[in-house]
């Protein structure tokens, strides 16, 4: 992490936090690793500088390396005094010898070294790390000592109240956007010679400021961008966007998995995150094309709708549902690829950020090979069936008999000899405004009517999309791979605020409610205070 950015240097916390969290997740795969404490003993730390967080300003007999991993050995126990960590060290001479200490040290030096010669900063890391090598621990089937917390630790008012109003939700914020920001930016990386004067931040800090305020293009919002930058050197339009042209498609995404991945490991400490299961594929549009598309009748393609207009194409998969609502992958849609390619796609990408357990699809899905290779996952789904002549029928005589809810086992044909096992499932809606068979929607599903409920999570996607738009760069450019990193770094800027907002919700209040409690605008304006706009 050090070696391989500028955006963290030696006495950087969240940088250790980011190493602990990298290196713990492999070390407890390993099948001879079986111990917390060992790791604690043998993960390396040479290479940070504590200084800047040791009040001691002379020299003291215990190094400060040494007392982290003491405090972290306490942490992991959760003991609440010193004394009890004491009597472990002098049970466990082995532990000691591996620490490099000498001598155990008593339990006023302990103390003083906790209270007055670490900063908060580093006390706070030291409890994150503690918990995400509990985690990574328990995961990999490790024995712990005790249940990692699945929340953060918040801090009490004086009344012993919390007081959410927008100045305590907006600090609150502030730092975790600016430690998120570190995280996920490093993620992305540009095909530059390291004798450029322009430091590559510099154009992440641009995109940003971009998506900052709505229709601003390139051009104008590098001019812009000179005045608020606080950077001496800011990249012109003209080479932002030339730069991103040399990107591709692939590496594109393969940045944003990067970053979505590093984003999911911030919220993976969070009770909300081990509800995640729900996934929902959808396809959105641009805004509709009006300019020649000669040369490019592949990218800009038919709408989803039966009309004579042309637009870009973007799919995504959104965890939805009682998670934290993040768009785990994006990818454009070229004119020739099959629903199934797509979705087969973003499926694979999802299944290896999160655990997977249900598929909420749009109509245009309702292929049974579609929803065979679902099923070749294991996986169940819920997709909304475009009613043909035999749908009708059946929801004809339903209106007839006042039946509000039927289903059937269907068996569609996949090649000759192959059939795909579904079950249809009529629901109706007596407030449609219809009063002939148009009340009933047909859903398909491998797993019963039980999770018909779900489908109602999707409303989520429309409104995400409405937001990630929000988030886009203008452009009048015909470039496919410049329009797709425009749609995929709005996408990222917005599952970026939904993260922020969860760890603000349970920081605050050790709970998670969908509705935001910080606003898209309070995110990206932090966002541009901490990538050194304005």
């Amino acid at each position: 992490m050090y070696d391989s950015t500028p955006l963290y240097d030696q006495s950087l916390l969240t940088g250790l936090e980011s190493d602990v969290r990298t290196v713990s997740e492999a070390w407890f795969d390993h099948d001879a690793h079986t111990s917390v404490e060992q790791f604690v003993c043998t993960c390396p730390l040479a290479y940070v500088r504590f200084d800047p967080h040791d009040h001691y300003a002379d020299s003291t007999y215990y190094e400060i390396g040494t007392l982290f991993r003491v405090f972290v050995l306490k942490e992991l126990h959760g003991w609440g005094h010193e004394t009890t960590l004491v009597e472990y060290l002098d049970r466990h001479p082995e532990i000691c010898e591996q620490l490099g200490l000498e001598s155990i040290p008593d339990q006023s030096t302990l103390w003083r070294s906790w209270h007055t010669g670490f900063t908060e900063d580093l006390q706070a890391t030291i409890e994150t790390v503690a918990r995400t090598i509990l985690i990574n621990a328990q995961k990999a089937g490790v024995p712990v000592p005790r249940e990692p917390d699945r929340t953060f630790r918040h801090h009490d008012t004086d009344s012993g109240e919390l007081d959410l109003d927008d100045k305590t939700v907006l600090e609150q914020a502030s730092g975790i956007t600016d430690h998120i920001s570190h995280i996920v930016f490093h993620a992305f990386s540009l095909d530059r010679s390291e004798s450029c004067e322009i430091h590559e931040n510099a154009y992440w800090d641009l995109q940003t400021y971009l998506g900052l305020r709505e229709d601003l293009a390139a051009n104008e919002g590098a001019r812009s961008f000179i005045h608020e930058s606080t950077r001496d050197r800011t990249p012109l339009g003209h080479a932002h966007r030339d730069h991103l042209r040399d990107l591709s498609i692939k590496q594109i995404r393969e940045m944003y998995r990067q970053a979505v991945g590093r984003l999911l490991e911030e919220v993976a400490a969070t009770e909300a995150f081990y509800r995640a299961g729900i996934v929902a594929i959808d396809i959105t549009e641009a805004d509709p094309s009006t300019g020649d598309r000669t040369g490019h009748e592949d990218e800009i393609i038919g709408t989803k709708e039966n009309t004579d207009e042309y637009t870009y194409q973007w799919a995504t998969v959104q965890l939805v549902g009682n998670a934290v609502p993040l768009v785990l992958d994006a990818r454009p849609i070229r004119r020739g690829e099959t629903r199934k390619d797509i979705a087969e796609d973003l499926l694979d990408s999802a299944e290896n950020l999160v655990h997977v357990d249900n598929i909420l699809m749009d109509r245009e899905f309702d292929s049974q090979h579609v929803l065979e290779m679902i099923s070749q996952h294991e996986l169940s789904y819920v997709v909304p069936k475009r009613m043909q002549t035999s749908e009708k029928a059946q929801a004809k005589r339903l209106l007839r008999r006042d039946q509000d809810r039927y289903e059937n086992d269907r068996k569609p044909h996949l090649s000759k000899h192959d059939w795909h096992e579904t079950t249809l499932i009529y629901r109706r809606n007596k407030n449609s405004g219809h009063d002939d068979h148009r009340q009933y929607s047909v859903f398909m599903s491998n797993c019963g009517s039980g999770h018909l409920t779900e489908y109602g999570y999707r409303w989520e996607i429309e409104s995400g999309y409405r937001s990630i738009k929000r988030f886009m760069a203008a452009t009048t450019s015909k470039n496919f791979v410049l329009r797709f990193f425009y749609f995929a770094f709005a996408c990222l800027l917005y599952s970026i605020w939904r993260a922020v907002d969860l760890l603000v919700q349970v920081e605050l209040t050790d709970e998670y409610e969908h509705s935001p409690i910080v606003t898209a605008d309070n995110t990206l304006t932090l966002l541009k205070k901490e990538t050194g706009i304005g």
